[in-house]
């Protein structure tokens, strides 16, 4: 295994407004603490890989500005090959607006951009990208058809598929069934199942669609790993939450890396679990990224190295 993960997703200005709580509709609050952290799913993940010390390919879009030009030179400086990322003439970079409440806790609505002209087409373009690389991770900040296209490729480049279902949506069934690991939190899971509001009915239902390895993020629970027919809770690490921003981009870089270099799907949550509970103790989104010594480091100290 070489260590290589392809990812097809979003870039995304991140705007962040910290607030003693959540407003409710029509209600206005006095936030404070504005900043900006480059974000998007897509690149929090290829961050992700690239600081624990995986080689990254990333296909997805920005627009012809100055959040595009920062977000090219911030994933690029922490090595994340950027040849497949295209500048569009035409529509912004992505921005995501990001309330952040006295627990930690975000809510965030984003204006997708130039994310959302990512095509099947850039993808085929970037077919090089595949050659070599051991697994594919994408998110759904981008059109259903490049995520089509990406599984394309990476079933005849020979990579493992790890699909992170956020935004959530309706799936198609044989998109699900080419998907070696779905990746979703437990509200992405019942909106795939449906609506189904019990967690062990869900997991059967995305299973009977075709997805059958499921790694399911339950927040300050932890993971749970249902392969096939079997179960194992993986509990959450005790940290001291800052900001919950890209605590599930933290997951699924680690966890993609880990299946890149030959490393168990357990393993692989394993390292998820740690990166994510890591990144909640920072602000931001791709600051907020480990290392590959911390991750060793904080492994190490409960023993699970």
């Amino acid at each position: 295994m070489s260590g290589t993960v392809v990812i097809v997703g979003s870039l995304n200005m991140d705007l962040v407004v910290r607030a003693p709580r959540h407003p409710q509709p029509g209600e206005t609050i006095i936030g404070s603490g504005f900043q900006t952290f480059p974000g998007g799913k897509g690149a929090n993940q290829a961050v992700a890989v690239a600081r624990l010390g995986g080689k990254v390919r990333m296909i997805g879009r920005v627009g012809q500005d100055a959040f595009g030009e920062a977000l090219l030179a911030t994933v690029a400086r922490d090595g994340v090959d950027t040849t497949f990322i295209r500048r569009d003439p035409e529509a912004p970079t992505g921005v995501a607006l990001i309330t952040l409440d006295a627990a930690g806790q975000n809510t965030i609505v984003v204006a997708s951009g130039a994310n959302w002209r990512v095509s099947a087409q850039d993808v085929r373009d970037a077919e090089a990208a595949f050659a070599g690389a051991d697994v594919l991770l994408m998110q759904l900040e981008c059109p259903l058809d490049a995520v089509e296209a990406a599984t394309d490729l990476a079933h005849r480049y020979g990579l493992r598929v790890v699909l992170n279902p956020a935004p959530a949506r309706a799936l198609p069934a044989d998109l699900l069934a080419r998907v070696d690991y779905l990746l979703p939190n437990q509200p992405e899971l019942m909106l795939l199942a449906g609506g189904e509001s019990d967690r062990e009915a869900a997991i059967r239902a995305v299973q009977a669609l075709g997805a059958r390895n499921l790694v399911v993020t339950l927040g300050e629970e932890g993971a749970l790993l249902a392969l096939n027919d079997q179960r194992e809770h993986l509990p959450a690490y005790k940290v001291t939450v800052v900001d919950t921003v890209a605590a599930g981009d933290a997951f699924a870089g680690a966890f993609a890396l880990a299946l890149a270099e030959g490393k168990s799907v357990r393993e692989a949550a394993i390292w998820g679990n740690a990166a994510g509970a890591i990144a909640v103790t920072r602000p931001g989104a791709q600051p907020s990224m480990p290392r590959r010594d911390e991750l060793l480091q904080f492994l190490a100290e409960r023993g699970q190295v």
